[in-house]
């Protein structure tokens, strides 16, 4: 597929980052995971669980808001089974981000009951944060951090790349030094990871994307597809997506001289729509397909 071969990512970046983050992770008491709630399989590192190893874990799932919220219950539900305990919020408008230090505190009540044992009462405990790229790491911490530059430092014996912030009485998170990258050399990921977003679509076919969107979501949110763009959701299911998106085109309007259709303006639209949720909440990928 020419947008997943689009995208590059590098092994050797893969090997800094990973020693770079091993050597922080003796620095935190836990780490905090973000992911895309749209695209949970996609928007995560596949070895970030062999990389942090027995270090306590929460996972973030950002943009929630545009998720499906039935799925995303779904996904909270899974990773619990995992003993990996999860929230939905979102980053950008703060919603539910006061559950963050909540939830931490949690993971660590027997951590902080040993270090209350030894007369360590107050103790500051330490997140890292760690997230592939545009999963909104920047957000969070600008919103926890309230982005005051007085609670940025560098700490001494630490790369420069190692930020920290104080996030509230007793609270320091650390950005993750490198970083992660998902898994590009599958194609459904780098294809998810485009219609999200997350890669920069002057990289990418458009309209072969906005074809590919369509059909899965003809497949997975038809009633949304439908009512979103006036369409038939019988007519839909024996089309290809070129056909689809030719549709939505001649729905509103897109024409150039000659009657001819403005696909590559349907696809714009398209891609657009489907990122700000005017299409619908929609989740691209579910629990049973990550087995």
């Amino acid at each position: 597929m020419s947008e997943a071969q689009s995208i590059q990512w590098f092994p050797g970046h893969m090997t800094k980052t990973r020693r770079q983050i091993e050597k922080s992770l003796k620095m935190v008491d836990a780490v905090a995971e973000l992911i895309d709630a749209r695209i949970p399989i996609s928007s995560r590192n596949p070895i970030l669980g062999e990389l942090i190893q027995k270090k306590p874990r929460v996972i973030l799932m950002n943009k929630s808001d545009m998720a499906d919220p039935s799925a995303t219950k779904k996904w909270i539900h899974f990773f619990e089974g995992q003993n990996i305990p999860a929230i939905a919020l979102d980053c950008k408008s703060g919603k539910s981000l006061n559950e963050f230090i909540p939830l931490v505190k949690k993971v660590l009540a027997p951590q902080i009951s040993a270090w209350q044992k030894k007369g360590m009462v107050g103790r500051t405990i330490r997140i890292m944060v760690v997230g592939v790229p545009n999963v909104g790491k920047s957000s969070l911490i600008n919103r926890l951090s309230k982005s005051s530059k007085s609670n940025v430092e560098d700490r001494p014996g630490v790369t420069r790349s190692n930020q920290w912030f104080t996030i509230g009485k007793g609270f320091d998170l650390l950005d993750t030094p490198g970083v992660l990258w998902p898994k590009f050399e599958d194609k459904i990921v780098g294809e998810h990871l485009a219609f999200t977003g997350a890669v920069k679509d002057d990289v990418l076919d458009t309209e072969q994307l906005a074809s590919r969107l369509l059909e899965l979501l003809v497949r997975i949110y038809p009633q949304e597809l439908c009512s979103r763009y006036k369409l038939d959701e019988t007519d839909l299911q024996k089309l290809e997506g070129w056909k689809i998106l030719q549709l939505v085109g001649k729905k509103r309007g897109m024409l150039i001289s000659g009657g001819e259709i403005d696909t590559e303006r349907a696809s714009i639209m398209i891609l657009d729509e489907f990122r700000s949720a005017k299409i619908g909440r929609i989740t691209l990928e579910l629990p049973e397909e990550s087995k």
